[in-house]
């Protein structure tokens, strides 16, 4: 065969260029004549031009200008398997772009190892290894968290395990049944799960509850503490309570503090009960007045003078 001088740098394995066709360089490599547009080869003439280059591959040896133009042009007519298998991705967060590329890598991995005398088409054998590609890029970048492998091959041994056991036994497997399907700890199953935790990351911008199909909004981190107006009450209570005179102080005790009825506090005291009713009216009415009145300030902070005390006539 004559010698071919082909452009190529054939220092990394992986490198793909365009190769210039011309009918002499065909005809020197016995290999049958090939579009310039490899891209927009139909399906059957990429397959039928696939068995021809892949023969001729065999005959070259690896590593010289016509073998890399020879495997070249193979990527080139089969770039349509890495876009059809990277379709069925479409829908996760990788740009479409990197996962094409990753599955050319496969591609070129799947025409290195292929061997056209055992007779498995070459379609049959590429489409698992351009798959199996894409799916380790996912494994080893699609972790919010990085976590180590046995944990993310763990995760999806517990998913498998916990769907074949739930068609089998009608309901939601347990750990313990889990476990011993899998021939670990319920431990071990419990680090595979929070490990879990890490593939997904929430945004705090996440819609929520019944919420779902509005707009974003802030996730709740925390709730409401009732205790907190509780003792804001209390706090505001304790200066008015103060300013009462004893007698009031002793009848709110007996009330809310022993919790008596009105005609027992006025048999303790020695008042009518009619008598004790209107005591608690007015000290609650003036308690209510002064929680939601704003005492005047004088300079720096402090009470007005003439307000540091309160007189509640009897």
């Amino acid at each position: 065969m004559p010698s071919v001088s082909v452009s190529r740098d054939i220092t990394d394995p992986l490198h793909i260029e365009t190769p210039v066709e011309t009918p002499e360089v065909s005809e020197a490599l016995g290999v049958p004549d090939v579009p310039e547009d490899r891209v927009a080869v139909s399906t059957a003439d990429a397959r039928t031009l696939s068995v021809a280059l892949f023969r001729r591959l065999n005959e070259l040896q690896e590593g010289t200008p016509e073998y890399s133009y020879v495997r070249n042009t193979l990527v080139e007519l089969n770039l349509s398997l890495v876009k059809y298998a990277a379709r069925r991705f479409r829908n996760r967060s990788e740009p479409l772009e990197d996962i094409v590329q990753v599955g050319t890598v496969g591609l070129i991995k799947a025409i290195n190892r292929y061997d056209a005398e055992r007779g498995v088409e070459f379609t049959t054998f590429a489409i698992p290894t351009i798959t199996g590609e894409m799916k380790r890029f996912f494994r080893d970048t699609s972790w919010s968290v990085k976590v180590p492998r046995r944990l993310q091959e763990l995760r999806l041994d517990i998913a498998k395990a916990h769907d074949l056991l739930e068609q089998r036994l009608g309901r939601r497997p347990t750990d313990r049944e889990l476990a011993e399907r899998l021939g670990i700890s319920t431990a071990k199953l419990a680090e595979g799960r929070q490990a879990a935790n890490g593939y997904t990351a929430g945004s705090l911008d996440a819609p929520v509850g019944q919420e779902a199909e509005a707009a974003p909004r802030v996730l709740p981190i925390g709730e409401e503490e009732e205790a907190y107006d509780r003792i804001e009450c209390l706090e505001t209570l304790k200066p008015l309570l103060a300013t009462l005179s004893d007698r009031d102080r002793l009848i709110l005790s007996l009330r809310f503090g022993e919790e008596l009825t009105q005609a027992e506090i006025g048999d303790r005291l020695g008042l009518s009960q009619m008598h004790v009713s209107r005591l608690l009216c007015r000290i609650m009415t003036d308690l209510r007045a002064g929680m939601l009145t704003d005492e005047p300030e004088g300079e720096g902070g402090a009470p007005a003078a003439g307000d540091s005390a309160r007189t509640v006539p009897a």
